[in-house]
Formats: C-alpha cells, structure tokens, sequence
C-alpha cells in the first residue's frame, strides 16, 4: 500500500523516455507507474512528411508502446483535468467514459497540439501533419486530387486541384511541402502521362521574413534554392486571409484557386495546461529547472507543454518545444523522480545542442550537426543516420530502413486506400480540443 504511484501524462517523446528511464532506474516493485495514451504506439514525428509521401509505412514510425515498455502499466484516453490538491487526474478512455485516476507523483508531458488563428474557414477546410491518421488522409487527398485532375473535363477545376499550398516555414511545413511535390511530379510523370507537369504547383508560405531561420541564413537560403529549384513557389512575410472549399485568400491579396491547404504554421500547448491554474509562458506551463511546478506538490511537467529554463543560455529564454529536448528531458527526469523516490537531491535539467537535420526528399537535405553546416548527401546521411538512431525499437529501424530502400529501387504505385473518403479530414475533425475540462469542472468533480 505504501508503494508509490506515479502517473505518466502522454505517450510521446518525454513521456516514453520518462517510462523507460523509470524501468530502468527503479527495481520491480518500487513504485507503479502507469502511462496514460490515446494510442498504443509513440508517433515518431519527424518522419510524418515520409509518410505522407509514401516513402515509409506508418507502422515504421509507429513503434508499439508494449514492445518499448515491459513494466509500465498503459491506460488507453487521455488526461482531460488535473486537480492538483486531490492529487487526482481525470482520464477520458478511448470509449468516451470518464474515470479518476489518483497520483503521488504526476510527469505531465500531454505534448502540442496544431496552433491556428482565427482565419475564417481554416478549421474546416485546412488539413494538419500532427497525427499518424493526418498523414495517411493527407496521402490518400493528394494523389486523389491527381486522379480527379486527370479525369475531369473542366480546366479550372484541373488547375484548383493541381495547385497546393503549405503554410508553415519550419521543420513540418518544409519537408511536407518538399515530399509531396516530390510525390505529385513522380506521380504525374509515371501515372497521368496526359497531365501538363507545368500545371502542378506547390506554394509554401511564412510570415516569418526567412526559411527555416534555426537553421541560420546561410543554410536556410539553400533549403530555399533546393526547393525553388524544384518548382516550390515560396512567399515569405505571408500567411492565409480566409480560405474556402476551393480558394485561398492570402494576406498579400493574391486569390489561389485551389483544393488542398496544408497548415504546419506552429504549434501551441495542449489544453490540458489551464486546468492546473498555474502560471505560463506563452500557453506552457512555468516550471523549474529540474520540472517541477512550483506550488504544486508532486507535479513535474516537461516536454513541448511545458517552459523549462534553458541553462545554456543566459538571456532567460526557456527550452524549445522540440523532439530533441522532450527525448532528453524524458531521461532526465526519471533520473530526477528515482533520486526523489531515493532521497536524494534533484538535478537541474542543462543540455547540448546536438544540431539540426531537415529530410527535403531524394538527395536534397540540408543538415547542422553539432554546429557543421551540410548540404546534399552527407546532409542527407546524417539526417537520415540521426532518425534511425532516435526511433527507439529495433523493429522501427529496420522497417524504416527498408522502406527508404525499397523506395529508392522501386519507387512508389501512389495508391488510395479510401477508408477515410467520406470524411473532409480538416483540422476540426482530428484536433480534439473542446474536452478539456476547467479547474472548476475537475475540483467539483474530483471533490464532490
């Protein structure tokens, strides 16, 4: 009875790392620990634009929570409320039921959701790369917008469906625009020889004023002729006015006939923060450097929701909301959790930058490892060296692997699976984020 429970908040990045440092740090029956997921797999993020372009399977990115974690418990739902006086958590199961599930200690790590604006149509119309199914309908969507272009009559409607626009300058919005053009031209080229090549255009927008800016100018500025050398129209210090069914108004004034908006324009913490109470920064959670939040007895948060000081740096900033850090402060606070559960002291979370990778399709890659900056194939052997590495079962590496083989010598057949015909697949329909209860909600259910 004595044996302490600790409760895991999502199955991503710093959840599963946190997990597995515990199994490892903590012999068997030193504490429970249960990690609550929506899903029974960790979403390898970074490959989503792979996926959908078919160059990987999403089984490959899709590695099984049970085959990562032996002695974790794994609750299918999601945490929708914390009430932190009770030490109670309100957990939404994948059937809708709602259950209470009580802490001692509590790793919050709920990740991000797709941040948007209000742009009129936006929610209904544009289509996001955060989950796995977001990937495989955005796959199914583009090359039916191919089928459809090569089948109708009319050129308008031809020209709106051959014309697609990605929002976002980053990492997600850069290498989706990238794998998909890559996509729709060999598509074209191999299946719908009766389409004009000329007609198929990729715009990729940015308010901010350079590509991939993180990356520094001189790199960002070769992604940049990478992607324009291959037709990839990009307009920076513009974004999205309004957008409809089959056009897009952009703040530049320009009116886009089209069929297909791609949004990577950021992301914002899930909205599971505000039922803690407790101060933010810019939507995430305010934290320590070693992840606790103060004021809240046993409550650690880490991750893309949470604003972890980064001891690197001496202006105040805090950590971003990246894969790189999640892994890291995964590890570490287990550490930090087995040295409380220990008696001993907690150990502020510092890091090293272990650079960037940015996967633009074929041999076009540009890549920062430790600071070095790439460009072309050792950029692409690099990136692609960093994912395998960073997938954390030998089964995702292998499929992953031979899914970049396999692609390469026999190219894809740009199949539609269908299961999601009947449905538009816009941001509403998979970005869940009207279920979070208050802290009101959870303290009169939590306390009734």
């Amino acid at each position: 009875m004595d044996t302490p429970n600790i409760v895991i908040v999502g199955g991503g990045f710093a959840g599963v790392e946190c997990a597995r440092g515990l199994e490892r740090r903590l012999a068997p029956g030193r504490a429970r620990v249960t990690l609550v997921s929506p899903t029974g797999y960790q979403l390898y993020l970074p490959l989503l634009p792979q996926v959908a372009a078919g160059v990987i399977t999403p089984q490959s990115v899709a590695p099984s929570l049970r085959r990562i974690l032996r002695r974790t418990a794994i609750m299918p739902g999601g945490v929708i409320g914390v009430d932190p006086h009770s030490k109670v958590c309100v957990v939404r199961k994948i059937t809708g039921e709602l259950v209470d599930l009580p802490y001692d200690y509590l790793v919050l790590t709920p990740g991000s959701v797709t941040r948007t604006f209000d742009i009129p149509g936006l929610l209904d119309e544009a289509r996001g790369m955060k989950t796995l199914a977001q990937a495989v309908y955005l796959r199914d969507h583009v090359i039916a917008q191919l089928d459809l272009a090569a089948a109708t009559q009319d050129a308008d409607e031809r020209a709106a469906r051959l014309q697609f626009v990605v929002v976002g300058g980053g990492y997600a919005g850069t290498e989706t625009a990238a794998c998909l053009q890559r996509l729709t031209s060999a598509a074209a080229k191999r299946y719908h020889p009766r389409l004009d090549p000329g007609l198929i255009k990729w715009h990729l927008l940015d308010v901010a004023p350079k590509l991939l800016p993180e990356l520094g100018e001189k790199l960002g500025a070769t992604a940049l002729r990478m992607l324009s050398g291959r037709g990839v129209e990009i307009s920076l210090g513009t974004s999205v006015s309004s957008v409809t069914e089959d056009k897009i108004t952009l703040t530049d004034g320009r009116v886009l006939s089209s069929r297909t908006l791609i949004w990577t324009a950021g992301v914002a913490a899930s909205p599971l923060v505000t039922s803690l109470g407790t101060q933010t920064v810019r939507g995430r959670v305010a934290t320590d450097a070693d992840f606790r939040i103060p004021g809240l007895d046993g409550v650690f948060a880490l991750g893309d929701a949470a604003a972890v000081p980064d001891l690197s740096k001496e202006d105040g900033s805090y950590c971003a909301p990246t894969a790189q850090h999640a892994m890291r402060q995964g590890k570490h606070a287990a550490r930090n959790l087995a040295n409380l559960l220990g008696g001993r002291p907690l150990e502020p979370y510092r890091h090293k930058d272990m650079g960037l990778v940015v996967d633009l399709g074929g041999t076009d890659a540009v890549s920062k490892p430790l600071g070095v900056g790439l460009k072309g194939v050792p950029a692409q052997v690099v990136a692609r060296g960093y994912h395998l590495f960073a997938l954390r079962t030998g089964a995702a590496r292998f499929r992953t692997g031979a899914n970049w083989f396999l692609n390469s010598v026999a190219g894809d057949d740009f199949v539609r699976t269908g299961f999601l015909a009947d449905k538009k697949g816009a941001l509403r329909d998979f970005e869940q984020t009207d279920v979070y209860l208050s802290p009101e909600e959870v303290a009169a259910r939590t306390r009734s």
